[in-house]
């Protein structure tokens, strides 16, 4: 039997806290390194940036002897990027290299900016390097379903990774014509695909999807938003592929954890963020595997360091050694995040997650939309499934599903919600959007979602 390859940014962290060569990282040893980063982060972040001055006002200057004694330091949130992102600037303007501007689909409100140096390019290059040897072979040519027409875009800088590692990236976009992608697939021979979970779906369930014959794509890398496992087993029986996930986002540098050959959970790029897991409400850490939400602080970011930053993503630690042989710690896949918990009016929640696993385990499913909205009659939600054919049977089975889910069933059982009849609308050309999906909440009333997670 072949040993299972440990995981590579082993020996990245490893490089990039300092070890000598042959030096496996330890929890220890990196504990030290990310005290000493930590340190040195908020002394910078006090020193050079209004916000957090105006945060730790009437504080002394925070000098931390222990990792844990972070949790005495306040929250950073969305919000405050919208609100005034130059008070968290920490360095001249002429020393950034790239600005992004994330906006949030359906709302109208001021849009985050971020501010990258070089170095930290160089960084989240240096991670796609690392990650992505996991899953893909020097020599093997990797179609990236990514935004990349920009210098130092996500996409573009995973084919900057790729290049060191001896692959070829060929930054192809986000699929705008599934035909044309499907296409590109065939006449460029491609090994591997680098997308969002809803598009590679509906490639892989596309009519010409079946012209990629199995074996063909060896491996598929899910990114950009929470990867439903029904989605991951689709593509797998479509294509006969190994599906791995990468967790990140643009307030991580892109990079934040991506998993090995095992493929059970992420191995986090801990030389440079220090990651939480702390209850929704409360803020207080959780373990034992209980699932809360996903903290951050960057620890080797000049240009806008973010500190104790709220992700809203959902997840749990592992605490079981990683079959790989790393003895770094692992996070569990994200399971959504904790916007996508509708709380229904008898106080039920309604994840986003249970509906994306009944739905998309139909085979004819490509997307759908929820909504959820007030009636006369209480609270109503409205599924409508797009597929690319029409097929009477599918609504009948879409709601048999939704009723296998323990929140909908208890909350229609008890007269709180009524689930509309589903809809289906045939979409050949359908292209799936690149923002994260959610709940279309149009109630007139939002109930809290306080103690929403079990």
């Amino acid at each position: 039997m072949t040993a299972m390859r440990r995981t590579p940014l082993d020996d990245w962290i490893a490089a990039r806290i300092g070890l000598n060569p042959g030096q496996r990282p330890t929890p220890a040893r990196l504990e030290g390194w990310q005290l000493a980063r930590l340190n040195a982060t908020l002394e910078q972040a006090c020193r050079q940036s209004p916000f957090y001055r105006r945060q730790w006002r009437g504080r002394a200057r925070p000098r931390l002897t222990d990792l844990e004694e972070i949790r005495a330091l306040p929250f950073t949130s969305a919000e405050d990027l919208r609100q005034d992102p130059l008070s968290l600037l920490c360095v001249s303007q002429s020393e950034v290299a790239r600005v992004i501007t994330l906006r949030t689909s359906g709302t109208t409100g001021a849009p985050k900016r971020l501010f990258f140096s070089g170095e930290e390019l160089e960084a989240t290059i240096d991670f796609f390097h690392y990650g992505m040897s996991t899953l893909v072979r020097p020599g093997e040519r990797v179609l990236i379903l990514l935004p990349g027409d920009l210098p130092d875009s996500v996409g573009d800088l995973l084919r900057k990774g790729l290049s060191r590692m001896g692959g070829d990236g060929i930054v192809h976009g986000p699929v705008q014509d599934p035909v044309r992608t499907l296409q590109a697939i065939r006449d460029r021979h491609i090994d591997s695909l680098v997308g969002i979970p809803v598009q590679v779906l509906a490639l892989a369930r596309h009519p010409d999807g079946a012209r990629i014959g199995r074996g063909a794509i060896r491996s598929v890398l899910l990114s950009t938003d929470y990867v439903p496992r029904a989605i991951v087993a689709a593509i797998q029986a479509a294509w006969g592929c190994r599906v791995f996930q990468h967790y990140g986002m643009t307030e991580m540098g892109f990079g934040g954890g991506v998993e090995c050959a095992a493929q059970a959970g992420y191995h986090l790029r801990e030389a440079d963020l220090l990651f939480e897991i702390v209850d929704p409400v409360t803020g207080d850490p959780v373990s034992g595997g209980r699932p809360g939400e996903v903290v951050v602080t960057t620890l080797t970011r000049r240009a806008m360091p973010l500190i104790r930053y709220r992700t809203g993503d959902l997840a749990a630690w592992i605490d079981d050694p990683c079959p790989c042989g790393s003895a770094l710690r692992r996070m569990a896949r994200v399971r959504g995040r904790r916007q996508e918990l509708r709380r229904l009016a008898d106080g039920i929640v309604l994840e986003m997650n249970a509906l994306d696993e009944a739905l998309f385990a139909l085979p004819e499913v490509i997307n759908y939309q929820a909504t959820l909205r007030s009636g006369g009659s209480g609270e109503h939600l409205t599924v409508t499934l797009f597929a690319y054919q029409d097929d009477h049977r599918l609504p009948s089975r879409a709601a048999v599903a939704l009723e296998q889910l323990p929140a909908l069933r208890a909350a229609t059982a008890n007269g709180a919600l009524r689930v509309d009849p589903i809809a289906v609308e045939k979409r050949l050309g359908f292209v799936a959007p690149t923002a994260k999906r959610t709940i279309d909440d149009q109630r007139t009333t939002n109930v809290s979602l306080k103690d929403a997670i079990a």
